[in-house]
């Protein structure tokens, strides 16, 4: 498999490198890491199983160079433009080269999802970024690819990887989950493609769920 991670130095997409370039079961797995100022992963380069690139997501031509080839693009950042240029050029990009499986990073809070005293908190705290967070969802939902919306909770370092996954039609379970945890579900997807398919899932550590703020 051919897997193109953009936005590739963050901290989420940094636990997904590791974990591929570390575990037997991901042996087959090439990656090509797309970031701005790619010499920020330059230790990485030393692996053949790794290639990195300088993509501009604002870019059509930056991101569509990055897709080509590739199986599966994984997304690591949330699009909270207004103009939503980041969605709009990766499935253009995608839709280009005949690309069909796509993660996209995006927040709780999308469908109202989230329940109680911390639903509400977490709306005033997401409401400046909601509608493009919405609209990327949507245009994802629209654009006839194989997408998976991952509706990330507040995150903290942890080292345990626990969590319930909950689809758009459900209650949000949890408030908070370890990075780790996102990092295994975007894994869960590198090794079953099918996982979560069309799909918008939440995760969360469940021990969490009732708290009214964030558990860092």
């Amino acid at each position: 498999m051919k897997l193109l991670i953009l936005a590739a130095n963050g901290q989420i997409a940094r636990i997904v490198e590791h974990r591929i370039l570390n575990e037997s079961k991901f042996a087959d797995v090439q990656l090509t890491l797309g970031l701005r100022r790619p010499e920020r992963l330059a230790a990485l380069s030393r692996n053949p199983r790794v290639h990195l690139l300088d993509v501009d997501l604002e870019s059509p031509q930056s991101v569509a160079a990055a897709v080509a080839g590739q199986d599966l693009v994984f997304v690591a950042v949330v699009d909270h433009d207004r103009d939503n240029a980041m969605t709009k050029n990766v499935i253009g990009a995608m839709q280009q080269h005949h690309v069909a499986r796509v993660i996209f990073t995006n927040i709780l809070g999308l469908y109202n999802e989230v329940p109680g005293e911390f639903g509400r908190w977490n709306l005033v705290q997401v409401r400046a970024g909601l509608a493009a967070a919405q609209r990327s969802d949507q245009l994802l939902a629209d654009s006839g690819l194989t997408y998976t919306t991952l509706r990330l909770p507040w995150l903290n370092d942890r080292p345990e990887v626990r969590y319930t996954v909950t689809s758009r039609s459900e209650p949000y379970v949890g408030v908070s989950g370890s990075r780790q945890s996102v990092a295994d579900v975007v894994l869960r997807i590198v090794a079953d493609p099918g996982f979560a398919a069309n799909n918008s899932i939440g995760m969360a550590d469940p021990a969490t769920q009732g708290e009214d703020r964030p558990v860092y």
